[in-house]
């Protein structure tokens, strides 16, 4: 069985480059490749294309990349938590395409599949439809959307072993799984690595075949995009 660890995070990212496009998993600030964003922002790569969910929020996750000027467009579904990001985008300092979030997960999910395009309804009639190709089935338009084409992809995991089967636990599935399928190359930051064979295969998500690195990462902050508590009584 291939062994897909590597030693740490800046072994991880070798081949990052200047202009690329990334995929990054979590859902708002859960489940983001921590360690892999903050190696980014050190290594100060830029003209970078950014494929997630969201932005994170101005402190903290992808905000860390922004406020260094390192991305220059952002493929998203939503961009309420970061007030940067907003300002950049409204500045036009920024390039974003936002995209319905089904489509946008049916994008990474292609890239995994080996699908080029699809069709959906969804954004038929929009700004999301305009310049791409329309097509009517059964009486409905539908709108050709097409599969990403991510350089890396980078997502974290709760717990993987060293041949890159992984495990993500809660709010972490809705991104992760399809875009580590998708990456020309997918580096895998996991809690916790174990030896090949201790996890059970019922519960593995993503096959090791689709990741090439994978590494324990460490000093994870898990901050909790928006507190909510109840009032005193």
């Amino acid at each position: 069985m291939i062994n897909k660890v590597i030693n740490n995070v800046q072994e991880a990212l070798e081949g990052v480059e200047d202009g690329m496009t990334f995929m990054l998993g979590g859902f708002g600030l859960c489940g983001i490749p921590e360690n892999s964003i903050a190696e980014l922002v050190r290594r100060k790569v830029k003209n970078l294309t950014c494929i997630s969910n969201n932005a994170g929020v101005d402190d903290f996750g992808l905000g860390l990349l922004l406020h260094q000027r390192q991305i220059k467009k952002m493929i998203s579904s939503y961009v309420g938590e970061n007030d940067e990001f907003e300002r950049q985008m409204l500045s036009g300092e920024l390039e974003v395409e936002l995209i319905p979030q089904g489509t946008l997960a049916e994008r990474c999910r292609a890239a995994g599949a080996g699908i080029p395009a699809f069709f959906t309804p969804a954004g038929y009639g929009t700004e999301v439809a305009e310049g791409k190709e329309t097509r009517e089935f059964d009486g409905k338009m539908y709108v050709l959307e097409k599969a990403f084409k991510p350089d890396f992809a980078f997502v974290k995991a709760w717990k993987g072993d060293t041949a890159g089967n992984l495990i993500f636990k809660g709010t972490a599935r809705n991104f992760n799984p399809m875009m580590a399928m998708a990456g020309k190359i997918t580096v895998a930051e996991v809690e916790e690595l174990v030896p090949a064979g201790e996890l059970d295969p019922n519960q593995i998500h993503v096959p090791g075949i689709f990741v090439q690195r994978i590494f324990e990462g460490k000093d994870y902050e898990k901050r909790i995009e928006q507190r909510t508590v109840r009032p005193k009584n």
